[in-house]
């Protein structure tokens, strides 16, 4: 079957270079938007400050029609530079920041302190009833510590969204 006919739902890594300056990130938005696709997670950050750049990842979802797309979609807009999809490119890293808080007492608060050790989070935070963890990792690994906690006493979760990058010399 062709890659493009496939109807697979895939999760997408998009990653954009992109001109720093107001309603770069609107219009992002509004192609998702106004299209019905989905975004699962969106980050955005200045990277090159010489040249007045930043950089998006969009973590979506759709068939690879669908991705491929919105890929083009986001390749017209201006003042995009540059669209890759991390994902089909090779290696790539995508990692996520979460702060976890966990409200219990007891036993059941020492539990959320050895789970936490288990997952490689550190204690950011800690007061006689509750803990405040920070876990930098794939968005799978903090899913599966989130889930950990949830009997233990999970209270609040705050997370960053995918930061996301092709691993070796290849850029986007």
């Amino acid at each position: 079957m062709n890659a493009i006919t496939d109807q697979t739902i895939r999760s997408a890594t998009i990653s954009c270079l992109v001109d720093n300056e107001a309603g770069v990130l609107a219009r992002v938005i509004g192609l998702f938007s106004g299209r019905g696709y989905n975004i699962d997670s969106l980050t955005v950050a200045p990277v090159d400050d010489g040249r007045g750049r930043s950089r998006i990842n969009v973590v979506t979802s759709g068939t690879a029609m669908v991705i491929e797309q919105i890929k083009a979609q986001l390749d017209r807009l201006v003042p995009v530079y540059r669209v890759g999809d991390l994902t089909m490119s090779g290696p790539h890293l995508a990692r996520e920041l979460a702060l976890v808080k966990v409200v219990a007492s007891g036993q059941t608060l020492v539990d959320a302190l050895l789970e936490a050790g288990r997952h490689g989070a550190r204690v950011v935070d800690a007061t006689v009833a509750s803990f405040i963890f920070e876990l930098s990792e794939s968005t799978d690994r903090i899913d599966i510590f989130i889930a950990a906690l949830r009997p233990l006493g999970l209270a609040e979760i705050s997370r960053t969204g995918v930061a996301a990058m092709a691993c070796g010399p290849d850029t986007i």
